[in-house]
């Protein structure tokens, strides 16, 4: 089972002005000539906390990491113009250009595997390899079974809080319901809405219960940004047309060395996106944690993802 490696500090970081409203922060860590590979969060609008870091040789990868528009360190916080999956795309290779890269592996997880595949599949010229974890392409049924039923009935307790701050009347359709909370003039609606909604997913992100990823989900500022941007996404479907769109255009990556990671037991994003994905990119490597849920962090998770980073800092 392998560890973290040690914690390390960025050489470099600053901002990037993306858009006339919206500016990223960005860093860059391990060795300056090293192989170059990007760092795409989940969410969107969870950030890169510090121990991201830690599932890269320092030694052999020069990690870009990056919080996307309205959240972690970049600025303006929790805005929802000019914030979509396209505008996403554009960022990665603005900061690409910025950094003069001509190409990288990414890395993502979760909404960062929703990513990935966008950015790979704009340009898949630009991507040496893909890492990928905890698929979830932003499909409807996904959306339903975590927001609206199915996950229920596997966490009815935490399902209970997160439904508390929507009136009954109001539950046959939870993203809506949340979205109008969520975008409410009254910041207090918001805050409650968003600290609900955040701790919701914290709280069955693990196979095991973690009370620590419960009460960081649950601050005030990374709540707001997570559950705005999330629900601002959802609502929107992801910006993707078809829905299917992640699919069917994996023939443009095809030939990309690849890896996905998935927990057996991810109530977060299910299985089956995953086993998708897999049958119709049988080229890529499929990697079935038996004993994990959705988080990185888990053991058999990270360990996963660590041998991959291993394996492709040698390609």
């Amino acid at each position: 089972m392998r560890e973290l490696y040690p914690p390390r500090e960025p050489y470099n970081s600053g901002y990037l002005k993306v858009s006339d409203l919206h500016r990223i922060h960005f860093e860059e860590s391990g060795n300056p000539q090293g192989k170059p590979i990007v760092l795409l969060h989940g969410g969107p609008g969870g950030g890169c906390p510090p121990f991201y870091r830690q599932y890269f040789d320092p030694e052999k990868w020069r990690l870009v990491m990056f919080d996307q528009r309205g959240c972690g360190q970049s600025q303006p916080h929790a805005e929802l113009p000019e914030n979509t999956t396209w505008d996403l795309v554009n960022d990665i290779e603005k900061l690409r250009e910025h950094l003069n890269i001509e190409q990288w592996v990414v890395f993502g997880g979760s909404w960062g595997s929703t990513l990935s595949l966008a950015y790979s599949q704009t340009h898949p010229d630009r991507c040496k390899g893909l890492i990928l974890r905890g698929i979830f392409m932003l499909r409807q049924k996904e959306i339903r079974w975590f927001y609206q039923e199915g996950a229920s009935y596997i966490f009815p307790d935490a399902w209970e809080e997160y439904v508390k701050p929507i009136p009954i009347n109001e539950r046959d359709d939870m993203l809506t319901a949340y979205y109008k909370r969520l975008t409410s003039p009254d910041a207090q609606i918001r805050l409650e809405a968003a600290r609900a909604w955040s701790i919701w997913e914290a709280s069955t992100s693990r196979l095991f219960p973690d009370f620590d990823l419960k009460q960081r989900f649950g601050v005030d500022t990374f709540a707001e940004a997570f559950a705005r941007i999330e629900c601002h996404y959802f609502i929107n479907k992801g910006f993707l047309q078809p829905e299917d769109q992640l699919i069917l255009n994996v023939n443009r990556i095809r030939h990309i060395p690849a890896v996905i990671v998935q927990g057996r037991y991810d109530v977060v994003c299910p299985m089956m996106s995953a086993w998708e994905l897999h049958r119709a990119w049988e080229e890529a490597e499929f990697i079935v944690v038996p004993d994990a849920g959705h988080s990185m962090s888990e053991p058999g998770i990270r360990s996963a993802l660590i041998e991959a980073t291993d394996k492709f800092a040698g390609f």
